[in-house]
């Protein structure tokens, strides 16, 4: 079902471009359950081709993430939790899955935004919390453009590096590919930011 949406989506627009791009991640970071993987590793793929370029399939990859990112934020932010939690289940928002990106929130707002473009699931959600707690929106959209960012560069970067079998292996085992490259992201991140940290002490 989700790759026929996906592909019926490509028609519209001519095949992997960049406006099909952006918009695939525009859905995937709403309510729609659109792998990113099955967009942007397909798209690191073909820029390897020549036929896209990767800085530009990645921009188009975070403007589309940071569209339905901000849909998500205005939903929370007048429609409501007691809306989210009641109705939720229409909009293909599981009612657990809505009060863990909120307990996520509640930790460290900044940080769980920023991380959350990261964890599989969540990273459909967490703007909602951001919406209701009325998170000032132009650091919800700095993280949230900067986190989408990063993660459609990793994503298109493995297409790109590995070319056709790893968007073969995506393609059967997409939710586990999601988790080995969200893992992978975070622990990068972490490597850099330690070693940055270590070498200004």
């Amino acid at each position: 079902m989700i790759e026929t949406l996906i592909q019926n989506v490509l028609d519209i627009f001519g095949g992997l471009s960049y406006l099909g791009i952006f918009f695939l991640m525009a859905l995937e970071s709403s309510l729609f359950p659109v792998p990113s993987e099955l967009v942007m590793i397909p798209a690191g793929y073909v820029a390897a081709s020549g036929k896209l370029d990767p800085f530009l399939a990645i921009l188009a990859g975070g403007l589309g993430s940071l569209l339905g990112a901000t849909a998500n934020y205005l939903l929370g932010k007048y429609v409501g939790k007691p809306f989210i939690e009641n109705y939720g289940k229409y909009f293909f928002i599981k009612k657990d899955k809505y009060r863990e990106a909120e307990t996520l929130f509640g930790k460290n707002d900044r940080l769980y935004t920023f991380l959350g473009r990261f964890i599989p699931v969540i990273r459909h959600l967490i703007s909602i919390p951001a919406g209701i707690f009325r998170m000032p929106y132009g650091m919800f959209a700095m993280l949230t453009f900067v986190g989408a960012t990063l993660w459609c560069a990793f994503l298109v970067w493995l297409g790109y590096a590995f070319g056709e079998g790893v968007v073969a292996a995506v393609r059967h085992y997409s939710h586990e590919a999601s988790v080995v490259a969200a893992v992978a992201t975070v622990a990068f991140m972490a490597w850099f930011v330690f070693h940055k940290t270590k070498k200004r002490r």
